[in-house]
């Protein structure tokens, strides 16, 4: 029986604006990321929530990109924005819109607040306007230019416009209340001088919106119903209520949640974008990173992250998600959808010296036991394989049911052995050659030689293995909270987040595989391959181990 879940206060919200009638019912959000920067885990959360209130409600979400400062942002971080919405499951249809687009609507409204005595241009610096401002605790002071006139100011704002002054020397400023406990009502720069080309607009402009002036308005050109900000937005909603009102635009309304915080992670485009300008990772797709793009290299099903922001859900106070969640979540996935597959990561040679040498024969074994359609694929095996080095041991404890002399295992869709020999490295002392017995009738699915093995091995055949490289991953931040006061969270990376082995065999079959591809490993975890393979450089990244699922606390 599927179980119901109680309304969150957005939904609740939504049905009550239905309920009145408010906009005849209709429900339409946005998506407005600022193309600064790669999309990371936190903007997942954002992206669902929109996207699925508007599909429950038979609504209409919009992509919008909040591109008011041409000195950040970038045509390579729209594509990347566009691809990870997509990757994620979601389609804006054809509702693709820009801040930019509205520039000159905005430059109207901007003439509007003029023409009403709520707007004036200030010549102040950025140092007088912030004393100008003065504390939470202690009303401001008036700008020595708020009392100018209204032509004055539309005369300078307009200059400002055509070039006339240079980059800082004035901003538009909205009058609202220097003495409001709420410093973003105090007398808010609405506009700036800034030249610098746009990625979209060129050259056209020198003036650009703040992004409080641009945000509302936007959402009002495009009639958003419901504008679903996190909430370190709440302080600037009296903001965004005000401007909707005094320019008498069409209503949207602005609610806030909890944004997503998880440990181990941090979810600051500033911040990670200082992380691959300092070479601390190989980029913004970098598997280590909570980007979205990093999640996908890494093997994160989209599937899995929808379910993590489900279970989630919107809350109104920020707080901490264990990324053991996030793990479960995507372990979960993977086992119903990945196929198994053998994978040595450190080999060494195992030589079945009773068996005929030239011979090869296939054994079937299962490619995913979770799924009844998926079927077996076929081994090669012959007498030289490859184990797992840390499958034998000279001198084994009590209770080690892997190889050791004189030890009895058997090796996973194929023979029952037991360990006669064992030849050493004379220079290094190691183990080179682990040399066995098989039992011809212990064979899987007919096995009649009555010989009980505890442990089960994997393999590879050596004369049909792939080379590969496997990139095993751990955190990413030594802390759980890599922002935590007090320290400078570079301090805080993990020089031990990456570790790479170069001498993996792979069973034959991976020789089709593709970059994007999830599989089990078996015994190790589950592996996506990376694009940085080629036809004979296999490459895959740990995704998430094999361990038990997050249970809650």
């Amino acid at each position: 029986m599927e179980e119901t879940r109680s309304l969150n206060f957005i939904e609740e919200f939504i049905e009550e604006d239905i309920a009145n009638g408010k906009h005849a019912g209709r429900v339409h959000t946005r998506f407005p990321p600022e193309p600064n920067g790669f999309l990371h885990i936190g903007h997942a959360k954002a992206i669902c929530i929109n996207f699925e209130l508007a599909n429950k409600y038979g609504g209409k979400t919009n992509l919008r990109f909040d591109d008011t400062n041409p000195a950040t942002e970038e045509t390579m971080y729209v594509d990347a924005i566009r691809a990870d919405i997509k990757w994620l499951g979601y389609d804006w249809e054809d509702r693709e819109f820009y801040a930019s687009d509205y520039f000159d609507q905005l430059y109207n409204f901007a003439l509007n607040l003029i023409d009403k005595g709520l707007a004036y241009v200030d010549d102040s610096t950025v140092e007088q306007i912030a004393e100008q401002k003065g504390a939470p605790t202690t009303p401001g002071k008036n700008s020595p230019f708020r009392d100018r006139s209204i032509e004055e100011n539309r005369d300078l704002f307009i200059q400002m416009k055509d070039g006339k002054f240079p980059d800082g020397s004035r901003v538009l400023r909205a009058k609202v209340d220097m003495t409001s406990p709420n410093m973003h009502m105090r007398d808010p720069v609405i506009y700036r001088i800034k030249r610098q080309t746009h990625h979209r607009t060129g050259d056209k402009w020198c003036i650009y919106p703040m992004y409080d002036f641009a945000h509302g308005q936007s959402d009002s050109i495009e009639g958003i119903t419901h504008s679903l900000c996190s909430l370190e937005f709440r302080h600037h909603r009296p903001l965004y209520d005000w401007l909707i009102q005094h320019l008498e635009i069409f209503p949207s309304r602005q609610i806030e949640f909890a944004r997503m915080n998880v440990t181990y992670m941090i979810t600051s485009k500033r911040r990670l974008l200082q992380l691959v300008n300092e070479g601390l990772v190989t980029g913004w797709d970098d598997a280590r990173m909570p980007t979205l793009s990093g999640l996908r290299r890494r093997g994160y099903p989209p599937a899995a992250i929808r379910t993590f922001c489900d279970k989630v859900g919107v809350a109104k106070r920020d707080n901490w998600i264990e990324v053991e969640l996030l793990e479960s979540c995507v372990r979960n996935e993977l086992n119903q959808t990945a196929l198994r597959r053998m994978v040595v990561l450190e080999p060494v040679k195992l030589i079945i010296t009773n068996y005929p040498e030239g011979q090869t024969e296939m054994l079937p074994s299962e490619n995913n036991p979770e799924d009844e359609n998926a079927g077996n694929r076929e081994m090669p095996f012959s007498r030289e394989l490859w184990i797992e080095k840390e499958d034998f041991m000279l001198d084994p404890p009590k209770k080690f049911f892997r190889l050791a002399p004189g030890a009895t295992c058997r090796l996973k869709s194929a023979y029952i052995l037991t360990c006669e020999n064992v030849v050493m490295d004379e220079t290094t002392n190691e183990v080179k050659e682990i040399h066995c017995i098989y039992y011809p009738d212990s064979k899987s699915g007919s096995d009649t030689s009555g010989i009980k093995a505890k442990g089960t091995l994997h393999w590879v055949n050596a004369a049909t293995a792939l080379d590969g490289e496997v990139r095993l991953y751990d955190r990413l931040f030594t802390v759980e909270n890599p922002l935590e006061e007090g320290t400078e969270f570079l301090s805080k990376v993990n020089p031990e987040s990456m570790k790479v082995l170069d001498r993996v065999k792979l069973e034959p079959s991976m020789a089709s595989a593709e970059a994007g591809d999830a599989f089990q490993f078996l015994r190790h975890g589950y592996f996506t391959k990376d694009p940085d393979s080629n036809d004979t450089h296999h490459v895959f990244n740990q995704t998430v181990s094999l361990k038990e699922g997050w249970t809650g606390k």
